[in-house]
């Protein structure tokens, strides 16, 4: 698969402003309920540097991308959380998680109805804004569904862990340092050991497809481009 200048500039534009403000919107709500860690560090910015994880930004997309993985995924600098400095820990916790893929809920909502501004766009430029936008929105959705699996260390996993009973809650964030293995393995070895066995083992992948679809079929209902 080639890729050209201009096919990268619209796909990591909308990448970093889909993670920089995913992160950033953790750190604020963090320091709104009460936990300044993360505002401290400098993590309430728009700054995307201060997000960016080398490896998990922008190399594993990028060998899942070559590799022709049926799922993209990647993650930024988790951003730290006191979640003992919280005004209500357990609840909060749930905001805080929320918190990014609300965000990215809304700017997929945002690219979609700047689709109806593209007529004003000049006509050199109309092509680049019509596929930034068009990605904005995938990417978007992708970074929502993905983070609400309900696997620690995603912000799935911190809802779940928060609104669950405190046993099973305690249970499951004990798999947090186990997270992006379990990942990997649900996403990447298992439909490979599957291909090898002629079977279909891409069930976490299918699941995350549809889910996509369904947030995308919504974004785009609400914004008039139906």
């Amino acid at each position: 698969m080639n890729f050209s200048l201009y096919d990268v500039s619209v796909w990591v534009i909308p990448l970093l402003f889909a993670i920089t403000f995913h992160e950033a919107a953790h750190a604020y709500v963090a320091w709104r309920l009460g936990d300044n860690t993360a505002w401290q560090l400098g993590r309430v910015s728009f700054n995307p540097i201060k997000h960016i994880d080398p490896f998990g930004t922008v190399i594993l997309p990028g060998i899942l991308l070559l590799s022709h993985s049926p799922f993209l995924f990647g993650y930024a600098k988790p951003v730290p959380v006191n979640f003992r400095n919280l005004n209500h820990p357990r609840l909060d916790m749930v905001w805080v998680a929320l918190a990014g893929p609300a965000t990215n809920i809304l700017l997929a909502l945002a690219a979609a109805a700047a689709f109806h501004a593209l007529p004003w766009v000049p006509a050199d430029y109309a092509k680049c804004v019509a596929d930034n936008l068009k990605n904005s929105l995938v990417i978007n959705a992708v970074l929502a569904v993905f983070n609400m699996m309900p696997i620690p260390p995603l912000d799935g996993g911190r809802v779940a862990v928060g609104l669950l009973p405190r046993p099973l809650g305690y249970a499951l964030s004990r798999l947090e340092p186990y997270g992006m293995l379990i990942l990997i393995g649900a996403l990447i070895l298992l439909p490979l050991l599957g291909a090898q066995l002629g079977l279909n083992l891409d069930v976490i992948s299918a699941i995350l497809r549809t889910l996509t679809g369904y947030v995308l079929s919504f974004v785009l209902f609400a914004t008039g481009n139906t």
